[in-house]
C-alpha cells in the first residue's frame, strides 16, 4: 500500500511539473512571436508575417491542451492550498498567453497591409523600444510565475505605466503625422492599430504577475498593493 501510495504522488507531482513546463514552453512560444511580428512591421516583412499568422495556431494549441490538463487534474486529484492556485492559474496565464498571441497575429496582419513606411526613424525606434519593454515584462512574469516570486511580480506591476507612456507617445505622434500630410493617413491608421496591441501585450504580462502573486500569497494583488508597487 505505502509503495501504491508513493506511486500515486510521485504521478501527481509529475502532472503538476508537466503542467508547469507547458506553461514555460507556451511563453517562450508567445515572447518569440512579439519580436518577431514587430520586427516583420518595421521591416515589412511581408514572408515572416505570413508565417507568423500561420504559427499562432500552435498557441491555441497549447492552450487547449493546457486547460485539458488543468481541468483532468482538478477532477482527478482535487488538488488543494497552493497546488490548487496552481492549476487553476495555469488556465489564467494560458489565457493571457493566448491573447498575447494574439496581439501578435494583430502586429503581423496589419504588417501585410502596409505598403510602404515613410515616417521618421524616431518613430521605428520608438516601436522597438515598446517591443523590448513589453517582451521584457512579459519574459520577467513569466519568471515570477514559475518561481512563484511575489516581489518580482510586484516589480513586473511597476513597469506599466512605462509602457502606458511610450504608448501614449506614439499615440500623439502618429497623430502628428496624419495631420501634418493626409497621404499618412492610411498607414499611420495601421500603426495605430500595432502600437496598441503592443500595450495590451504589456497588459497581459501585468496579467500574469498578479497570477504570480496570488499563486504564492494565496491573495489577489490589491489596488492599494498596485498602488504601492508604482510608487
Amino acid at each position: 500500500m505505502a509503495t501504491l501510495n508513493e506511486h500515486i504522488v510521485s504521478s501527481y507531482e509529475d502532472e503538476l511539473t508537466t503542467l508547469a513546463r507547458m506553461i514555460s514552453e507556451m511563453g517562450g512560444m508567445v515572447e518569440e512571436e512579439i519580436i518577431r511580428s514587430a520586427d516583420a512591421l518595421v521591416k515589412l516583412d511581408h514572408d515572416e508575417a505570413k508565417a507568423i499568422r500561420a504559427a499562432d495556431k500552435r498557441v491555441d494549441e497549447m492552450q487547449q491542451r493546457i486547460n485539458d490538463m488543468a481541468v483532468s487534474i482538478i477532477a482527478r486529484r482535487q488538488p488543494m492550498a497552493a497546488d490548487l492556485r496552481m492549476v487553476v492559474t495555469s488556465i489564467q496565464v494560458a489565457n493571457d498567453l493566448e491573447r498575447t498571441g494574439d496581439m501578435a497575429k494583430q502586429l503581423a496582419k496589419r504588417a501585410l497591409q502596409i505598403e510602404t513606411l515613410g515616417l521618421a526613424p524616431k518613430f521605428y525606434n520608438g516601436v522597438k523600444h515598446m517591443t523590448q519593454l513589453v517582451a521584457g515584462q512579459l519574459k520577467a512574469a513569466l519568471d515570477a510565475y514559475a518561481a512563484r516570486d511575489s516581489a518580482a511580480a510586484v516589480e513586473v506591476c511597476k513597469r506599466d505605466d512605462e509602457v502606458d507612456a511610450l504608448h501614449t507617445s506614439l499615440f500623439r505622434e502618429l497623430l502628428t503625422y496624419m495631420m501634418e500630410d493626409p497621404r499618412n493617413i492610411t498607414q499611420c491608421t495601421h500603426l495605430l492599430f500595432c502600437t496598441k496591441s503592443l500595450e495590451r501585450v504589456g497588459d497581459h504580462a501585468t496579467n500574469i504577475a498578479e497570477a504570480a502573486y496570488y499563486l504564492e500569497t494565496g491573495r489577489h494583488l490589491s489596488a492599494d498593493d498596485s498602488a504601492r508597487a508604482k510608487r
